[in-house]
């Protein structure tokens, strides 16, 4: 076969392909014209490769055929839409789906955080095996505060942002092994323990709870989602139920947590932007606590109830469904 003289016998075809598959909108005699050219660019693409390889005719016509193909069979491609029924549905769903996990390890981590503070609290012995009377005195009257405000906000944001989304991808990465999910929620229900602890034992209670709350309703609660999501997994493998076998309660407990895990990132972020820029402002602390607990308020509320209307709609939050 002759090379030059197949490319010319077919290049008004491949030309026109090229011209209907750019077109956004098509009539019913251009649609039936395109997908006949389509097919005929295939079978070129076939014979080339066969029987006369030509890197270059082939790269182009890999290219046409990729393209056609895409406007024959049609993209679905970026969609507001689809921005808005993942917020409106499908992480509000996913996230109330897995609110016994949750609950459950905020409950658990506050409790264990409490504890410890109050031990701290009762015996300065205990602090001491953390600090020493230096350390302890320039943490409660100057480090603690003067974090928030030690960095230039938006740089301080992005940090805070990009250091909780990499804790909740750890929570959700290992939570098919479980330890080291109970390891980060023990380790962080320690440090918020023993911070508390210092700063309440030392009078400092409405410094320590007028810069935790504003961001750190939102922060924690966000932490316990991802730890949550993540639990779940290792749950499915322990117990698949009756209906699903391991590998399958696996794969569905990890598709809804990696839905949990993308809307995550904006939670984190709101969080970010508290802590950034209202957790330091010079605003009394209880506004500041007020502002953090309407946010804190309305992302629970927005959650709950539109989580709770998709799930009576018979909806899974699997993106496989």
């Amino acid at each position: 076969m002759d090379l030059d003289a197949f490319v010319a016998e077919h290049q008004g075809e491949w030309r026109r392909l090229e011209q209907l598959s750019r077109r956004r909108r098509l009539n019913a005699r251009e649609v039936d014209e395109l997908v006949v050219l389509y097919q005929r660019a295939a079978t070129h693409l076939s014979a080339v490769r066969t029987r006369m390889p030509d890197p270059s005719l082939q790269a182009r016509l890999t290219r046409l055929v990729l393209t056609a193909r895409g406007a024959v069979t049609g993209s679905e491609g970026f969609s507001w839409r689809s921005v808005q029924r993942f917020f409106v549905r499908d992480f509000p769903l996913v996230v109330y789906q897995a609110r016994a996990w949750w609950i459950g390890s905020a409950v658990v981590s506050l409790l264990l955080a409490a504890v410890m503070g109050t031990l701290v609290v009762a015996d300065p012995d205990i602090a001491a095996a953390f600090f020493d009377e230096k350390q302890i005195d320039q943490i409660v009257h100057q480090d603690f505060e003067g974090y928030y405000s030690e960095f230039f906000a938006p740089n301080f944001a992005a940090s805070l942002w990009t250091h909780n989304a990499w804790l909740a991808a750890q929570c959700f990465a290992g939570g098919v092994l479980l330890l080291p999910v109970l390891y980060l929620l023990f380790t962080n229900a320690m440090n918020l323990g023993v911070m508390g602890g210092l700063m309440i034992g030392h009078g400092r209670a409405d410094a320590f709870f007028g810069l935790i709350t504003p961001h750190g309703l939102l922060e924690l609660t966000s932490l316990f989602i991802a730890a949550g999501l993540g639990l779940r997994i290792g749950f499915a493998w322990i117990a698949p139920g009756p209906e699903l076998s391991r590998g399958r309660a696996v794969a569905r407990a990890a598709r809804t947590g990696m839905v949990g895990a993308l809307g995550l990132f904006a939670a984190f972020f709101v969080s970010a932007l508290l802590e950034a820029f209202l957790t330091p402002s010079p605003m009394p602390y209880l506004l500041k606590d007020s502002l953090g607990a309407i946010v804190w308020l309305a992302f629970l509320a927005y959650v709950w109830t539109l989580g709770r209307r998709a799930q009576r709609l018979g909806l899974t939050g699997d993106i496989e469904n």
